[in-house]
């Protein structure tokens, strides 16, 4: 039953792993220059990952699409309406913060302190993926091939992608391209609006997956063009999709919306208010990704919302919601 269905993604090679790279700064580099990403086996707090997914199995038994003691995690033929309703950054999952119980872990981020020779600094943008199986069983694998700085415009980090469950081939998960990172972007723009990246357009045999595993993680460059894969199988595909990047690097400013205009925002944080010009080069992310008009900014940004800022003397480089 599966076979004319794989046939619908190009053929995958297996990851790179780094974990022998550990506290080898200049390999760790290397490695990151050459493929675009950093792939380690089983180094997550394995506790830490468990404790995430009860709280994503009681959000499926909440909706009545799973039962939360289940090992598995297979849908039970249940109405998804529910479950569909929430966008994909402001499910249930988001609003409670659960990728706090991620980013606040001491396990958690004694690996990434190993890792950067700093301490992490996590950017307040998760999403929280409880994929339940296609309905469509004619619908490809890839399901949006796309590299994020070209969303994310004058904002650095580190993709951070973290299974919760086995995530096989069936169950679906995340495909990268290794090594074209460096290249120029794959993405085409029809005005401001940006196009995802075309299959055709990808050099299929440098398309790299895995199964993965609870203990985990895969971190990706912004320009590494990668897809998630449509679930195949009869589970729920359990997975964070977080970012991250070392504090020693230019980190954005946090803080919420005091007032906006077409001309300027205020923001305000622990460290007081913050007021910032806006112009045409300004990256302020609309609600697809694509870069918005001066003239939508004020629509989309109200009073109290949380905000992540890249600035440059004073000028806002790049805007877009905290999840």
């Amino acid at each position: 039953m599966n076979a004319p269905l794989k046939s619908q993604a190009p053929p995958m090679q297996e990851l790179n792993t780094a974990n022998h790279l550990l506290g080898n700064q200049e390999a760790l580099k290397e490695a990151w220059e050459r493929d675009g990403y950093w792939f380690f086996r089983d180094v997550l707090d394995r506790e830490v990952i468990a404790r995430i997914r009860r709280i994503y199995m009681d959000y499926l038994d909440d909706m009545g699409v799973a039962d939360k003691d289940d090992a598995q995690a297979k849908y039970n033929g249940a109405d998804l309406t529910r479950l569909e309703s929430y966008s994909i950054n402001q499910s249930p999952l988001n609003k409670a913060k659960v990728h706090e119980e991620l980013h606040q872990a001491p396990t958690i981020n004694r690996f990434f302190e190993e890792l950067f020779g700093c301490a992490p600094f996590w950017v307040p943008f998760t999403v929280h993926r409880a994929t339940p199986p296609a309905l469509d069983a004619s619908a490809p694998r890839l399901e949006l091939i796309h590299a994020d700085g070209f969303y994310n415009d004058g904002l650095n980090f580190l993709i951070c992608w973290v299974p919760l469950a086995e995530i096989d081939e069936d169950v679906g998960g995340l495909s990268l391209v290794e090594g074209v990172h460096r290249q120029p972007s794959l993405h085409r723009k029809e005005g401001m609006k940006i196009l995802p990246i075309r299959q055709e357009d990808v050099p299929q045999e440098q398309w790299r997956r895995t199964t993965y595993r609870p203990g985990d993680v895969l971190l990706m460059d912004l320009d590494t063009p990668h897809s998630g894969w449509t679930n195949h199988s009869d589970r729920f595909r359990l997975s964070m999709d977080t970012r991250v990047m070392p504090s020693s690097w230019n980190t954005p400013l946090v803080g919420t919306v005091q007032s906006v205009s077409e001309q300027s925002v205020t923001i305000g944080n622990g460290d007081g208010e913050h007021t910032l010009t806006l112009d045409e080069k300004s990256f302020v992310r609309g609600p697809y990704g694509d870069q918005m008009p001066l003239a939508d900014i004020p629509g989309r940004f109200k009073p109290g919302e949380t905000v992540i800022i890249t600035r440059d003397h004073g000028r806002v480089v790049n805007m877009r919601p905290a999840t």
